[in-house]
């Protein structure tokens, strides 16, 4: 055994001198590679992305999804086989632990490739590992690699950065509508109150107001107020909705200008206007610069939230099935749909842009998107709305689906076109750096040429589409649920508008004038004829007008509270003014007028013929003061109301004149006149004190004009002194 054994151990001995013999023999033939031919270099393919492993990003304490490798070639892109490489850290973020190269040399392959996998430290930041072969030239021997460790609840930061940027941006953009519909609300009314019969103007009506108050939405309300109260035609408001549609491409532009670098500075200088002025306009001013802060403040807090999302593999192949537009334009929709704002999501693509992470060609298809879901808020806050509400909705949504279905079949050539009329950016920039640079401002761009164009194109067919959607949605007497009252008109978001809110509330005060001639209308009837249910149908209209009445005191007693001018306060007292003496004529006609109605038909007395005639006659008359009163309400005219003064002094007279008449029936003993005499001297009473309270309603509006003229002369005497 023991000589085996050592027979045995000689022959290792030989075997091992012999191997060793030919690795000397093997490495003095790899020295003999010329060492300067040998290059070390990150490897490239076009079909995997990112082979090198350079530049990942990982959660920290977690191994890395790609091996860091390295190639090493001879001269002519030839690989060398067996070739050491060492991998060292040479850079970590302050503190951190924990983080490992997996294997520290590793011999080339034979396709002369090196890899080794990392597992990343406990603190977040860049981490940066040299991988070097021994080949005598410094400038070929060795490769960089830079790895970035995320916080292990980067996704939990990046949802409440994207939401608090996104409130902070709503915000913004809240404030700087109020802010500029205080500062220009009285020219907000006056314009959109204006009938025009002008296309073009109509669109830049619709254009600067939907500027100011920064909503399509809120614009077409206001069309479906002024519409119903006959202010406008529904012809004309097409052209005003086309206008809304450019002006929320405003800002978009606004945007796309990358102030957020700024941001911190509008936000003091809007505080300090807004809360040490002590000029009215000048808080207003301010609070819009708060706002236009607030605004690119939310931009920036979002934009640095979804920095992490440029290599996040994920989401990026996400933004790639963008480029499928009927993906881009669903995502777009259903997006524009749940924030109710196609300007906020619009800000959010261009944040996106801004990132280097989407593409003119990704980001066309979600502009159309959200054009079609601001539709579809507007569709669904009209389902139960009027007629008028459902067309202007109607009309809106058309218009972009008519513009989507346009722009759909030719989004390539559409690109190349804003990309045509939009700044080129550097040249120097290349990749994400060079979307980052341009992409911005060409979404911008494409939103205000797809309106644009909608607008060029629909503009001259206004009439023959409100003649269609007429057709569609035709006018009908709507019949009121009997018990359930409410406004019409009145919008409380609009009371801190003052001027827009005054314009609603008088469009519900005329509504309630309509419903007191309609009583007046109804409760001639029960003195000629048996309709007791006239009665039933007063009291309900007088029911409904008390319920409104306090409705619209409450609703100009909000706007009264706000900062408004002295000539505004006016004009909110003369609409309680005018409220007021309706409801008593609507209590006159429900308690007095009934009672004597249905005094008549308990006793069953007839007035004679020339009563009959008498009461017809006076009773039209105090109708069509009524009428005089609202026209006189809902144009301010002096001169009508000068007018209706002179009338009621007429009526007056007549009443008496009637009197008389009467009392000559009586003297003859007719008996009819007889019977009815209590009730129809009564009557003219209660018909010339109705026709007394329309007349207040011109009053108040002559003195009205009376005390300003006063404070003019008084005004102008006191600069003379």
């Amino acid at each position: 055994m023991f000589i085996i054994s050592k027979r045995l151990l000689i022959g290792l001995m030989i075997f091992l001198t012999l191997l060793s013999l030919i690795t000397i023999t093997w490495s003095q033939e790899q020295t003999t590679l010329d060492s300067s031919s040998i290059v070390l270099v990150k490897p490239f393919s076009n079909t995997v992305a990112n082979m090198s492993g350079d530049l990942q990003y990982q959660k920290v304490d977690t191994e890395l999804d790609q091996p860091l490798n390295v190639q090493v070639v001879q001269k002519g892109n030839q690989p060398v086989a067996g070739w050491p490489v060492e991998f060292s850290l040479i850079s970590t973020p302050s503190k951190a632990k924990g983080a490992i190269i997996a294997q520290e040399i590793v011999l080339t392959d034979e396709s002369g490739f090196a890899k080794t996998a990392m597992t990343l430290g406990s603190k977040p930041g860049l981490y940066e590992i040299s991988a070097r072969i021994a080949n005598g030239q410094n400038n070929h021997d060795i490769q960089y690699f830079q790895v970035h460790a995320r916080k292990s609840k980067w996704v939990f930061f990046l949802v409440i950065g994207l939401v608090g940027g996104l409130g902070i941006f709503l915000l913004g953009m809240e404030m700087m509508s109020e802010g500029m519909k205080k500062t220009a609300g009285s020219r907000l009314r006056s314009i959109l109150s204006t009938l025009t019969n002008n296309r073009f103007m109509a669109v830049g009506v619709g254009t600067f107001v939907t500027m100011i108050i920064q909503s399509s939405s809120a614009t077409t309300v206001m069309l479906v107020s002024f519409v119903q109260a006959q202010l406008m035609t529904f012809a004309q408001s097409l052209g005003i909705i086309l206008g809304a549609d450019i002006g929320t491409t405003i800002t978009a532009q606004l945007i796309a200008f990358k102030l957020t670098d700024y941001a911190l500075l509008l936000v003091g200088l809007g505080f300090g206007m807004t809360f040490l002025s002590k000029s009215t306009q000048n808080k207003n001013i301010g609070e819009t610069i708060l706002g236009f802060g607030l605004l690119f403040f939310g931009m920036k807090i979002m934009s640095e939230a979804m920095h992490p999302l440029r290599t996040y593999g994920p989401f990026l192949s996400l933004l790639l099935k963008l480029e499928n537009p009927l993906f881009g334009i669903l995502i777009g929709t259903i997006f524009t749909a749940l924030i109710q704002s196609s300007s906020a999501f619009t800000g959010i693509i261009i944040i996106l842009a801004s990132q280097g992470l989407l593409t003119l060609g990704a980001g066309i298809p979600l502009l159309l998107g959200a054009n079609l879901g601001t539709c579809i808020t507007a569709g669904l806050a009209s389902i139960n709305a009027t007629r008028e509400a459902k067309r202007v909705a109607l009309a809106h949504t058309l218009f972009k689906v008519f513009g989507i279905l346009l722009f759909f079949w030719w989004i390539p050539f559409f690109a190349d076109i804003v990309r045509w009329i939009s700044p080129k950016g550097s040249e120097e920039l290349s990749g994400m750096a060079q979307l980052a640079n341009i992409v911005p401002r060409q979404i911008a761009n494409a939103h205000t040429v797809f309106n644009v164009a909608i607008t060029i194109i629909v503009l001259p067919f206004t009439t023959q589409a409100a003649n269609w959607i007429l057709r569609i949605f035709p006018d009908k007497i709507e019949e009121e649920e009997e018990g359930l009252y409410k406004t019409k008109y009145l919008d409380e978001n609009l009371i801190t508008t003052p001027d827009l809110a005054l314009s609603l509330a008088k469009v519900e005060v005329l509504r309630v004038g309509e419903k007191v001639k309609k009583m007046v209308t109804k409760i001639i009837d029960p003195f000629f004829s048996e309709k007791e249910k006239t009665f039933d149908e007063v009291q309900i209209l007088d029911d409904e007008i008390d319920f409104l009445e306090v409705k619209i005191k409450n609703y100009l007693t909000k706007i009264s509270q706000q900062s408004v001018p002295e000539e505004r306060i006016d004009e909110a007292y003369q609409m309680m003014h005018t409220i007021t003496e309706l409801e008593q004529i609507s209590d006159i006609v429900s308690k007095n007028v009934t009672a004597l109605a249905k005094k008549r038909i308990a006793t069953n007395s007839h007035f004679s013929e020339e009563g009959k005639k008498e009461i017809h006659d006076y009773f039209t008359r105090t109708l069509k003061q009524i009428s005089r009163a609202l026209e006189v309400f809902k144009e301010v005219n002096l001169e009508k109301a000068q007018r209706m003064e002179r009338k009621y002094k007429k009526y007056r007279l007549m009443e008496m004149s009637l009197r008389r008449t009467h009392f000559e029936r009586l003297r003859k003993d007719i008996p009819a006149t007889m019977v009815t005499s209590e009730i129809h001297v009564a009557l003219m009473d209660l018909l010339k004190r109705v026709s007394s309270h329309a007349t207040n309603i011109a009053r108040i509006i002559l003195e009205s004009a009376d005390e300003k003229t006063t404070k003019r002369l008084q005004s102008s005497k006191n600069i003379e002194d």
